[in-house]
């Protein structure tokens, strides 16, 4: 990429995140969102997680002033030129992607990637919505992106040797490991990680123990960080709900499918940490 400038759509946490993680990198960035106060707050994120990294030690003072100098913001996507990559990170909407791909179509140069931050939808479908299929990939970023490691790199039916190639060494540059997916529902890790904590869910409904308890079980059986229930609630019910049911419908497998205490929580509003209640009360 000649002048590497990466365009990110989506301030929210994952976005400002990765728009974080490419001006480390020395990449100069534009933050889009249609909000202008979530553009404002994206920004902010984004300089206090760069400011944490220069009291922690781990970015010197000259390279926060060319992070901050290299960081624009913009409302639309039409309003940026000169886009090299552009990386889309908005939420889990099919319409809503399909919608800005078309236009980044218009932004990105002739040749330029188009990214999906997406964690559930087929690159492939997103693909279509585009003149340039064979340059649209798939980067899922971890949440919190600053902190998590890797990226998952989805190729869609259409995307070419080339594209995955330089979106695998941006990846690299942010400091991240990529693994490469198949373009199935919910790739590598949500194919294995939502039907563990719908699992939870289900030996919750049952009875089997109480949140803590299966949370205990799983963290000091299993050395995980974090107990499943207490995951979901950090990923969001409704997020994971969502995934779940992206998983039973692609599949076609009544293993997959919601636990229906899952769904009577997302129906209650109790969407996890975000919300205030969840499997906890925050």
């Amino acid at each position: 990429m000649a002048s590497e400038h990466i365009i990110v759509v989506g301030a929210g946490q994952m976005g400002s995140g990765i728009a974080q993680v490419a001006l480390q990198a020395g990449l100069r960035v534009t933050l889009v969102d249609v909000s202008k106060e979530g553009l404002a707050k994206g920004a902010e994120r984004i300089k206090a997680g760069l400011k944490k990294l220069v009291e922690k030690g781990k970015l010197d003072a000259a390279r926060l002033e060319a992070a901050n100098g290299n960081l624009a913001t913009a409302t639309s996507a039409t309003e940026v030129k000169d886009v090299d990559f552009a990386i889309e990170a908005v939420t889990e909407n099919e319409d809503l992607k399909r919608r800005i791909f078309l236009e980044l179509d218009g932004v990105v140069k002739p040749g330029g990637i188009l990214a999906t931050n997406t964690s559930s939808i087929p690159i492939t479908r997103i693909a279509a919505a585009t003149k340039r299929p064979e340059n649209v990939i798939g980067m899922h970023f971890m949440n919190p992106v600053p902190v998590m490691q890797l990226v998952e790199l989805i190729r869609g039916a259409a995307t070419s040797d080339a594209t995955y190639q330089t979106t695998k060494a941006l990846a690299e540059k942010m400091g991240k490991t990529t693994v490469v997916s198949k373009d199935f529902p919910g790739f590598i890790v949500n194919r294995i990680l939502i039907p563990m904590l719908n699992e939870a869910c289900f030996a919750l409904q049952e009875g089997l123990g109480t949140a803590e308890d299966i949370d205990t079980a799983m963290k000091l059986g299993t050395n995980q960080p974090m107990g499943p229930l207490q995951l979901a609630d950090f990923i969001g019910l409704d997020t994971v709900l969502y995934i779940a049911e992206v998983l039973h419908k692609g599949l076609g497998d009544d293993k997959y499918r919601p636990s229906p205490l899952l769904r009577q929580y997302v129906d209650a509003g109790w969407y996890g940490k975000k919300s205030g209640r969840g499997f906890y009360k925050y």
